[in-house]
């Protein structure tokens, strides 16, 4: 099995974050019962892809169900109106979201900070060999969210034709071949959607080639930009690949 470890993969709090985000959902006033459904649909498809880490995820989508089944409990009504009402079950994950949105802040306040004295060069080393080997490095994975890149799988896999009604032979694509196979197509036509590489194909094939773009993108081999409506997403061949294979072909 082909598992997928990529260093900018956001974790579970980023995904109830990106909800939150997305749908601008009041932290403090969480809708769990909808968000653990789709919670649970995105971890069944990283379990399906093999990501990396996607034990942290069924933790806090255990989580997700515990809270969802005590807020369907009914509660005790109050016996006096001094008493104090009962504790939101979601108080400790707002808690838990607050205390890592803290954190995060943070680190990309560090991470500023450090792109900026990567800017700076100290007297003489301005042309010297480390500035070289920045130019020679292969260009940085696209700026789309892992997050974002799987919910436009997920439209894609919902808009697929319904399976054929017998299937005559089950078949195998390896990550390797479906590298080859979007390396060719994007020779083709230097920019293409995802749907519109995988139209058509089976639920296996549609897996196979989505893991193989992501190899690809971590490679440095193509870009990735998300389309605005976030159900689809382009693959692009990268500016070096492009002039690698002019050269190989004179």
């Amino acid at each position: 099995m082909y598992r997928v470890r990529l260093p900018v993969f956001e974790g579970p709090l980023d995904l109830l974050l990106y909800f939150i985000r997305r749908d601008e959902l009041d932290i403090y006033d969480i809708p769990v019962a909808r968000i653990a459904d789709e919670f649970l649909a995105y971890v069944r498809l990283m379990e399906e892809l093999d990501l990396d880490g996607v034990g942290d995820f069924l933790y806090l989508a255990a989580v997700l169900l515990h809270i969802k089944a005590q807020m369907l409990l009914p509660r005790p009504p109050a016996e006096t109106a001094e008493e104090a009402p009962a504790e939101d079950p979601r108080q400790e994950l707002v808690a838990r979201l607050l205390n890592y949105l803290r954190y995060k802040e943070a680190a990309g306040r560090l991470d500023a900070c450090a792109e900026a004295r990567r800017r700076l060069y100290t007297r003489g080393a301005a042309a010297g060999a480390g500035n070289e080997e920045a130019i020679a490095a292969p260009p940085p994975l696209a700026p789309v969210s892992m997050l974002e890149l799987l919910g436009a799988l997920r439209k894609v896999l919902e808009r697929r034709v319904h399976p054929p009604d017998h299937t005559v032979r089950r078949e195998i694509y390896s990550v390797e071949a479906q590298m080859r196979y979007v390396q060719t197509q994007l020779q083709q036509q230097k920019r293409r959607s995802f749907a519109a590489l995988v139209a058509g194909q089976s639920r296996g094939f549609v897996i196979a080639t989505f893991l193989a773009v992501l190899e690809l993108a971590r490679q440095g081999q193509v870009w990735l930009h998300l389309q605005e409506s976030g159900d689809d997403f382009l693959v692009e061949l990268t500016e070096a690949l492009s002039v690698e294979e002019t050269y190989a072909a004179a």
